[in-house]
């Protein structure tokens, strides 16, 4: 018998009430009438204290009444025994997960994980079921659960860390959020047996560095029941630095190739480091570059100069202790030969003429280096240049034969930008459609005209969708020509001044595309080629003719690289910094970038080559705090773990009582008796009195 509340038990010290009550002898108050008393004798009256106890049966049912209330509000119940946990075996499910990221190339750490690795699997129980796996930015399964099962006790701890010791540390990047994810989802790997086993446990053994990916642990839902144990591998010398080489789409847009590579520093929040060199690994390389960069920052700078002049193709990083990613290896950009085909009766030298802003506009860049062609109305187009020139500029108008010619380019696939200068160049522009003449008119403003309507969905227009690129308004156009297209289905507006009519027209034609601006560009027109939008638009308008795309030269390790249509169609060999040679997949695609350094696409053409380098984030060495991972619900176990395991079975055993003493109710029974013994002890009571008032 046990008690939800034993507190109220101590009621029944009220027992001792009725008990007193009876041993008190109380004297009689009646007057008794008398005679006179002068004649009898005086005597002194004998004074007892003896008390006696009267009417034990009453005081017997007042002490029961006593008891059974007191008991009634303890409510007692009968105790159970808590029925053993299914799922609390003595048998434990553990994944020894282990980092082979680059970072672990660091000193000794990798011997040190194989240690831990050793200490793990010696404490292993021959009824416990283990399975090992690696894991930098994917998980690798070196022993399953099933394979462990299926050898002899004797030969598992041996033959998983033959396994393991053949594994080395690669060059990928650090996914601790994956990694944790991919493990926790091998325990359901075969779920019907997982109640034979209490502990469900992971165990990590890891350098732990800040730059490891866990951002994906936010919002996902740990399996109940799973555990993580955090084997950090100690650093002896805790300072690394690192470096990488800065590629952005600003880069692209440099008016020299000549520039050198940008170069980012990074030094880790736990370096004693933070005065470094940089040098290009060539014989005839210049002196150092010294590099300040405090822990915990990093800091971007141009990299040195060669003594010969222009670049090498490797760069190292002195004065860091670790030197597992000191090396950075760099391809300069290769730009694409574009030639431009411009018809116009104009000089070039004439700042009044179109071709004059033109020419300064298309300069040489990292991606593209445009050859313009220049052409009278009336001059005969080389088959040289239209067979390799995928945009002409026309911006004057043509002669019915020269139109003819430029519509043939234009239904063979090419792009045509047609500029209407005047009204006369309604008819070019009826011809190029292959349409009636079509009538124009002159449109003069008395202030300015402006861009009214852009539709920035078009590929034309993407690049200004940005909000801090997408206003136009500063563009002021004079004058403007209004021409007459109507309903065709072919043609539509990109752009549109303010007034409604059409400043920028598409139309196909053929395979080509027809793009016709009814103003130009030179002052006496508008302010475009003054403003910040001119050079842009014009390079947006001639990646779409020669569907040139950015290809990028630099990778990180692990990347998959897609190769340049113009190197590879369908497939390609690849040399890989080692010397072997790889084919590459379907559609040009190559995944096989595990090692730093200078790949080699070799195809039918000339020869292109790409660098890969080492993550940047895995130059971030700091300890990562076990607080982050918490933060995000990893199950890890805290210093006070015993503290709440007895709070929780405290806490267990309380319900469970609570649910014995809610289904059994024994005190609605002992109060209903404890009423029951009251109106008998009243009645009892009752008949004691009138008893004794007969006596009398």
């Amino acid at each position: 018998m046990s008690f939800l509340a034993p507190l109220f038990l101590f009621g029944a010290l009220a027992i001792s009430a009725p008990i007193i009550f009876h041993l008190i002898r109380r004297t009689s108050r009646d007057r008794v009438p008398f005679s006179s008393l002068m004649f009898l004798r005086a005597t002194i009256p004998r004074v007892t204290r003896q008390s006696r106890l009267e009417n034990i049966l009453l005081l017997l049912l007042r002490c029961l009444i006593l008891l059974l209330l007191a008991f009634g509000f303890a409510r007692p119940f009968v105790q159970k025994p808590i029925l053993p946990d299914q799922n609390a075996s003595q048998l434990k499910k553990i994944v020894l997960l282990v980092d082979t990221s680059a970072s672990m190339r660091r000193e000794n750490l990798w011997a040190t994980a194989l240690d831990r690795a050793r200490s793990v699997l010696a404490n292993i129980a021959v009824s416990d079921i283990v399975s090992i796996a690696t894991f930098d930015r994917t998980v690798r399964q070196l022993v399953t659960f099933d394979e462990w099962s299926a050898m002899t006790p004797e030969n598992r701890v041996p033959l998983s860390l033959q396994r393991l010791e053949a594994i080395k540390p690669g060059w990928f990047s650090t996914d601790m959020a994956s990694a944790l994810i991919t493990t926790a989802e091998l325990f359901d790997d075969n779920p019907t047996q997982d109640h034979l086993y209490g502990t469900r446990r992971i165990v990590l053994i890891s350098d732990l560095q800040e730059g490891s990916k866990t951002a994906g642990l936010q919002g996902y839902e740990w399996p109940r029941g799973i555990e993580c144990v955090a084997e950090a591998v100690p650093v002896i010398r805790p300072s690394n630095a690192g470096f990488q080489v800065v590629i952005d789409a600003e880069g692209a847009l440099q008016l020299s190739t000549n520039t050198p590579p940008r170069l980012r520093v990074i030094n880790s929040g736990d370096s004693v480091s933070d005065q470094f060199q940089v040098q290009w690994v060539e014989p005839s390389a210049s002196t150092n570059l010294n590099v300040y960069v405090p822990p915990g920052s990093s800091r971007v700078l141009s990299a040195p100069a060669l003594a010969g002049g222009g670049f090498g193709e490797r760069l190292v990083l002195n004065g860091d202790s670790a030197d597992f990613d000191n090396t950075v290896y760099y391809v300069p950009q290769k730009a694409e030969t574009v030639p431009v085909i411009y018809i116009g009766n104009e000089d070039q030298i004439d700042a009044d003429q179109p071709l004059y802003y033109l020419k300064r506009a298309f300069q040489q860049t990292r991606r593209h280096v445009v050859t313009v062609f220049q052409h009278a109305v009336s001059d005969e187009l080389p088959s040289s240049e239209t067979d390799v020139a995928k945009l002409i500029i026309v911006t004057d108008v043509l002669p019915d034969s020269q139109a003819s010619r430029i519509r043939m380019f234009l239904e063979s696939g090419s792009t045509v930008l047609f500029v209407l200068r005047s009204v006369e160049s309604a008819a070019t522009l009826g011809a190029l459609l292959n349409t009636a003449p079509l009538s124009a008119s002159e449109i003069a403003s008395k202030r300015y005209a402006m861009f009214g309507e852009i539709h920035f969905e078009h590929p034309l227009f993407a690049p200004f969708a940005d909000p801090r690129f997408s206003d136009f308004t500063k563009i002021h156009f004079w004058k403007h020509r209004q021409v007459e297209i109507g309903d065709r289905p072919n043609v539509k507006t990109l752009a549109a001044f303010d007034d409604g009519s059409p400043a920028l027209i598409e139309a196909s034609v053929g395979k080509g595309t027809l793009l016709a601006l009814t103003s130009s560009w030179h002052p006496s027109d508008s302010q475009l080629a003054l403003s910040s939008k001119f050079v842009p638009l014009l390079y947006s308008i001639l990646d779409q003719a020669t569907g040139l795309k950015s290809h990028r030269f630099q990778y990180w390790v692990g990347d998959n690289v897609v190769l340049s249509d113009t190197n590879a169609v369908q497939s390609a060999t690849i040399r890989k910094p080692d010397g072997t040679e790889i084919q590459s997949g379907p559609g040009g695609e190559f995944s096989e970038t595990d090692l730093p350094g200078i790949y080699t696409v070799l195809s039918a053409g000339q020869p292109w080559r790409f660098a890969v380098n080492i993550d940047p984030a895995e130059s971030q060495t700091a300890p990562l705090v076990a607080e982050d991972l918490e933060r995000f619900g990893v199950p890890f176990p805290k210093e006070k773990a015993n503290v709440k395991t007895a709070r929780s079975e405290e806490k267990k055993t309380e319900q469970h009582a609570t649910e014995l003493e809610s289904q059994q109710k024994l005190w609605r029974w002992i109060i209903l008796i404890a009423v029951i013994a009251v109106a008998f002890e009243t009645v009892f009571a009752g008949w004691l009195n009138r008893r004794t008032i007969a006596a009398s």
